[in-house]
């Protein structure tokens, strides 16, 4: 006679799981006019998806449905109009809709438009600049969001495009434009909104990581704020386009500082500087230029200017999970409903040097009981970003297990200055996998990793990290985990979205078809031959980023080699953003890795919980 089920509501998820199910937001953004009316993305529902909130009432409205999750809502200035981007399999290729604050019919932003990828979105007064890219090419349109349809293509070309700047009265936009072929190094154009004619343009000369904190608030001249790493490390400056002059703000502080936002008044501007990995907001007045400290907990934040200026930071750390607070006082202003998500270790900075002497920094996530540990090279995407200080719930689970994750900011990672992320420009690939290596050297040579339980593993670029490594460098590795990667970059080029292939195209120097033979080299299926570790391959089945068929070719030229190989793919895109499936991928990752490195069972509470 089979045994009655087990009411699951009976049973507690493990520490590990807790922390994924744990609902988490990210940074709301409010209407500049109506500032009690604000819209955000969050998990609450059990997939990521944009919410409105009426402050004053405290009522929270779901605004998206869509089952592979949203990420993109945002508001109109007057707080009338909520807008998000629509695509329904994850393969980021659909169209920005938008709707009444309080309800009613769905429209398209953009009527009669192709689906597109999007390119960028920034609101100015009544309008706002919107970036699509197609296989046609890239294109800048403006657009009304009211019930009768306004839109206007002012740009249109094949080099990539990104909408980033509208000014107040929506008469100027700010864009960056790679019209020489080089996405990684744009240009910042200004173009009259209404035609789209070139106004003012700073050119490239080698920046990279160009942002914008947007248009001055006030002022009867037009101001951008803007970041470029000119200097060799990312720094704002002020530019009066319609003047062509430009102010450099010396802001006095080590490592990267950017602006992110405009004060109301306009007289001073919110920054933010990295350092290591870790950040630190500063309030920067322009006259006199002083800077004054915004006090907040240690780690990663992301902020915001209030229309009062209050400053709302979401900030995190690997240790703690993320809190939306009002700086300095420390208030948490909006928490999710749900239990708080169980903590994890902090970190522990990592230096070693590598190639030439170069020096690397990265995080250890260090585990109880005493070394070696068993340990995960945990590689992180991009390949132009970082692992910064912030809280990861797979990287959790790992150290819940005896693991100690050690994560490297290889050389091309955003964050140590332009000539750092500069050095993979037409050589990616093997300076990640030897400052991989070096740090398996580093780590062994410490005692901290035991050396023959030592695992590769990354999402995205860094999946593609992974399996270049397995392949280059078999003899390191017990075994490797690649999420969403990589693995034949000529077929790759061929399936994936227009914005990744002019990113392939900068990086590489051209496309397969004029750099064959270093395509050929870089590609982790040139050395299937040489993988010996077993491996697990997670793949989104309408990836447009890193396709998935490229993945499902690399997984069976492994099994007719004899490789041992687990291939688990699943119905979404480039990111995971249903709470479920995002469990069952860290699931798979556990399943895979307690054998093979012979791992005990986790306690079921944190010390730090």
């Amino acid at each position: 006679m089979p045994s009655a089920p087990v009411a699951r509501s009976r049973i507690r998820p493990p520490l590990w799981e807790r922390r994924f199910r744990s609902p988490s937001l990210d940074l709301p953004r409010w209407a500049r006019e109506q500032p009690d009316r604000l819209v955000y993305s969050s998990s609450r529902s059990g997939t990521w998806q944009g919410w409105t909130w009426e402050l004053a009432q405290g009522e929270h409205r779901r605004l998206t449905q869509g089952a592979v999750g949203n990420r993109t809502a945002d508001i109109s200035p007057d707080g009338e109009s909520v807008i998000w981007f629509d695509d329904d399999t994850g393969d980021e290729l659909g169209g920005w809709r938008t709707r009444n604050f309080t309800g009613g019919e769905t429209r398209d932003l953009v009527p009669g438009a192709t689906p597109s990828w999007e390119s960028g979105l920034a609101w100015g007064g009544s309008s706002v600049l919107v970036g699509l890219a197609d296989q046609g090419g890239f294109s800048i349109f403006t657009a009304g969001t009211g019930p009768k349809p306004r839109f206007r293509m002012i740009l249109h070309q094949p080099q990539e495009v990104i909408a980033l700047a509208l000014s107040r009265e929506d008469r100027y936009a700010l864009i960056s434009a790679a019209d020489h072929g080089d996405s990684i190094h744009p240009d910042l154009k200004v173009l009259d909104a209404g035609d789209g004619s070139l106004v003012s343009q700073l050119a490239a000369k080698g920046r990279s990581h160009l942002s914008s904190a947007g248009f001055r608030p006030r002022g009867s001249e037009p101001c951008l704020a803007v970041n470029d790493d000119q200097p060799g490390h990312t720094r704002p400056l002020l530019w009066w386009p319609r003047r062509h002059e430009v102010q450099r703000l010396a802001a006095g502080l080590r490592g990267e500082v950017e602006a992110l936002d405009w004060f109301p008044d306009g007289g001073a501007l919110l920054v933010r500087q990295l350092l290591d990995g870790r950040h630190r907001l500063w309030r920067l007045d322009l006259d006199p230029t002083r800077l004054t400290r915004i006090d907040g907990p240690a780690g990663t934040v992301e902020a915001r200017v209030r229309p009062d200026g209050r400053v709302w930071a979401l900030c995190s750390s690997a240790a703690r999970a993320t809190r939306l607070l009002e700086l300095p006082a420390g208030e948490e202003v909006l928490r999710p409903p749900g239990a708080r998500p169980p903590r994890s270790v902090g970190f522990r900075n990592w230096r070693y040097e590598t190639e030439g002497g170069r020096r690397i920094h990265g995080f250890l996530a260090v585990p109880r009981g005493n070394a070696p540990h068993p340990t995960v090279i945990w590689i992180h995407g991009g390949p132009h970003w970082h692992l910064d200080d912030s809280f990861s719930p797979a990287m959790a689970a790992l150290v819940d297990h005896g693991l100690l994750v050690a994560a490297p900011n290889y050389r091309g990672s955003t964050g140590y200055g332009r000539d750092h992320m500069d050095q993979l420009n037409g050589n990616p690939g093997f300076p990640e996998v030897e400052d991989v290596a070096r740090g398996v050297a580093d780590l062994v040579a410490k005692g901290l990793a035991a050396r023959e339980r030592i695992v590769l593993m990354g999402a995205s670029w860094g999946g593609y990290i992974a399996l270049l490594g397995l392949g280059r460098h078999p003899e390191l590795f017990a075994g490797g985990v690649a999420r969403v990667p990589v693995a034949d970059y000529e077929l790759a080029f061929a399936e994936e979205s227009e914005p990744l292939q002019a990113m392939d195209r900068s990086l590489f120097g051209g496309s397969p078809m004029e750099v064959p033979d270093l395509f050929r080299e870089r590609s982790p299926m040139t050395y299937a031959t040489q993988v010996r570790a077993p491996v697990l391959v997670q793949a989104g089945e309408n990836d447009s980023r890193c396709p998935y068929h490229q993945v499902e070719v690399y997984v069976r030229r492994l099994e007719e080699l004899g490789q041992e190989v687990t291939f688990h793919h699943y119905p979404a895109g480039h990111t995971a953003m249903v709470v479920d499936q995002d469990v069952a991928l860290t699931a798979q990752v556990l399943e895979f890795l307690v054998p093979l490195l012979s791992l005990a069972a986790p306690p079921e509470r944190s010390r730090l919980s």
